[in-house]
């Protein structure tokens, strides 16, 4: 199946499409070195950078902006199509909004260069807080390797 295509619903007009297995990675991070991590409502204590999955039809850097703006609010700053992608498991519990049968996620990392830190207003329906830690504290917190991956690399 082409990744930017959706599958045909098992029940054409009742079923809502699954969750297209491909997504966006953003960091977020100042000029001083500063990386702004969010906390995930679901599950608890899940840090992350902004993430959101590609809509069908959609290109990665047409999404990497509006999830910027959707999870942080912030419409300033240097984004970088870092022309890397990664993939990785999906978890079960985020599973079910997938078609039958999807177990990887294919995500492209951008970075989000700011010349400080910026207030942030977070989607209250998937976030419940933020903080802006340092090279060292964000890679000891962030909880996905992919993330870690793009972290390391943007502070080499």
């Amino acid at each position: 199946m082409d990744a930017s295509q959706p599958p045909a619903p098992d029940h054409p007009g009742t079923a809502q499409l699954p969750r297209r297995p491909e997504s966006v990675l953003i960091v977020i991070y100042t000029a001083d070195g500063e990386f702004l991590l969010i906390e995930r409502r679901k599950p608890p204590g899940f840090w992350q950078s902004v993430t959101g999955s590609l809509e069908w039809g959609e290109l990665p850097e047409h999404a990497a902006p509006r999830e910027v703006l959707e999870e942080t609010g912030i419409t300033t700053g240097e984004l970088i199509d870092l022309h890397v992608t990664q993939t990785y498991e999906i978890w079960p519990s985020f599973g079910r909004v997938y078609a039958p049968g999807i177990t990887h996620n294919r995500e492209h990392a951008f970075a989000l260069k700011l010349p400080r830190q910026m207030p942030v207003t977070l989607s209250a329906r998937e976030h419940t807080q933020y903080r802006w830690l340092n090279a060292q504290e964000a890679l000891a917190t962030v909880s996905s390797e992919t993330n870690r991956a793009i972290i390391r690399r943007l502070c080499s």
